[in-house]
């Protein structure tokens, strides 16, 4: 049987060879295991990692393309560039008019679209298998030719000012997730908001544009990920011959200040229009690579995962306190926030939801959880993570995604393997190192009082009619 690797090995050499001067080399850097799939890694002489994997399941392919840059990128002053960005990189190239690039795709039969956070930047297609090369050329395109005049930038800050009006200003859960984290954090660029402050929107120009764009929308700063029906080599042809010549860019250092402990609690309250009361609580979490993720997110399950979690059964079957409830650990590379939250049910307040929190989460510091438990939420966070694995689409999602934030494209399957080694005893140790009350953040949402009603005003009497 032949090696696969010495046959990639020899595909690259061979392309390199009859390459155009202007065209760039491949490299083939080894496999991944995927599950029963293998992910291929190459890299271009600019510095364009490609990831690889064929599944010849479905005549359609995923074309992703991953940046290394969110809001965590950013500085004061210059919040929500990465963000209007995603923006701007569906606007006007130098060979393609604005709106070319979505009708091109749209005529072929394609999906696209994008997502930024405070980690990453990404955009995909969706694409039929026949139609792969438009995909590639385009990305390419915008990759390097995008426009950035004053018409193209202004435009698309005016879209994003509105989406920040919509999802924050005029959206009590938007804004008090803002403030959630604008609190919680001090120092870390995790403490503004991926979309950004509105002054720092308004007040982007195309110079701060250009810079960015040239700074980090480069080949070297880029994973594109490819998962589908596709002819391996001659898609990685044509992805050197698309991206080859595209410069790689200096990336600066990051300097990120890292979060200074949080030794009390902080408390605030917020006042909205809403006709419930909600509680939101954040205590600082461990980054997506620590070890304690994967115990974390059992033990959110624990407390949040579906209707037979503790707090679910405690504050909405039970008590009915609440109309929901809900836990997540964040998925960010630096340490993050163990986010919990719940809307009270009517007339109900969070002062009566707040000391079931506290009851539930000194219960699993204080006792192990039972195996049921256990065993319930490890199964369902397994199969959660191994339906997100079903399509193609969702498969380059996973791998661009821990690509990108660990270096690891198949960290999914290992996060499978770790909730199945979490113990009882795991979940109890975490709980007492991160539940701890004196250093966690309680977000309080108000109903505003209705306003005062004004004082009634006498009709005026009429005057008694004549007498005749």
């Amino acid at each position: 049987m032949s090696d696969p690797a010495a046959t990639r090995h020899a595909w690259a050499e061979q392309a390199n060879a009859t390459a155009k001067q202007e065209h760039g080399t491949i490299h083939y850097e080894g496999a991944v295991a995927f599950g029963g799939e293998t992910v291929h890694r190459y890299r271009l002489g600019n510095g364009l990692v490609v990831l690889v994997l064929v599944d010849a399941s479905a005549p359609i392919v995923a074309y992703h393309t991953w940046f290394n840059v969110g809001s965590r990128h950013e500085h004061p002053g210059k919040t929500g560039l990465a963000h209007l960005f995603e923006h701007l990189m569906f606007g006007e190239t130098e060979k393609l008019k604005a709106g070319v690039f979505d009708r091109k795709l749209e005529e072929s039969g394609a999906e696209t679209n994008a997502a930024t956070w405070v980690d990453w930047t990404y955009y995909h297609e969706l694409i039929p298998a026949d139609r792969v090369r438009l995909a590639i050329t385009l990305e390419a395109e915008r990759m390097q030719h995008l426009v950035l005049r004053e018409p193209q930038v202004a435009s698309e800050k005016d879209v994003v000012a509105n989406e920040r009006r919509y999802r924050v200003d005029d959206d009590v859960e938007g804004l008090a997730n803002e403030l959630l984290y604008k609190t919680a954090f001090v120092r870390h660029p995790y403490q503004w908001p991926t979309i950004g402050w509105m002054d720092d929107i308004k007040g982007f120009s195309p110079e701060d544009c250009v810079a960015f764009y040239r700074t980090y929308y480069a080949p070297n700063n880029a994973t594109v990920v490819v998962v589908g029906d596709v002819k391996e080599r001659a898609l990685l042809v044509s992805i050197r011959d698309a991206y080859g010549a595209i410069p790689g860019q200096t990336i600066p250092a990051e300097d990120v200040s890292p979060e200074p402990p949080q030794i009390d609690e902080r408390r605030l309250e917020l006042r909205k229009p809403t006709a419930s009361e909600k509680l939101l609580i954040a205590f600082k979490g461990p980054a997506l690579g620590d070890a304690d993720h994967t115990t974390m997110t059992v033990l959110s399950e624990v407390l949040f995962g579906g209707r037979a979690s503790r707090l679910y059964r405690a504050l909405v079957v039970e008590k009915e306190l609440a109309i929901d409830v809900r836990g997540w650990v964040s998925t960010f590379r630096d340490p993050g926030l163990f986010e919990c939250g719940a809307t009270a049910r009517g007339a109900h307040t969070v002062d009566q939801i707040l000391p079931v929190f506290d009851e539930a989460f000194a219960r699993v510091r204080a006792d192990v959880v039972s195996e049921e438990e256990l065993a319930r939420a490890k199964a369902r966070l397994e199969l959660g993570s191994l339906q997100a694995l079903e399509t193609v689409s969702g498969k380059a999602e996973q791998i661009g995604f821990f690509e990108t934030v660990l270096g690891e494209p198949a960290h999914a399957f290992r996060r499978v393997e770790a909730y199945r080694r979490v113990t009882a005893s795991d979940l109890r140790r975490v709980a007492r190192r991160y539940l701890v009350d004196g250093s966690r953040t309680v977000l309080r949402v108000m109903p505003e009082p209705a306003p005062s009603a004004a004082p009634a005003v006498p009709s005026p009497v009429p005057p008694a009619p004549a007498t005749p």
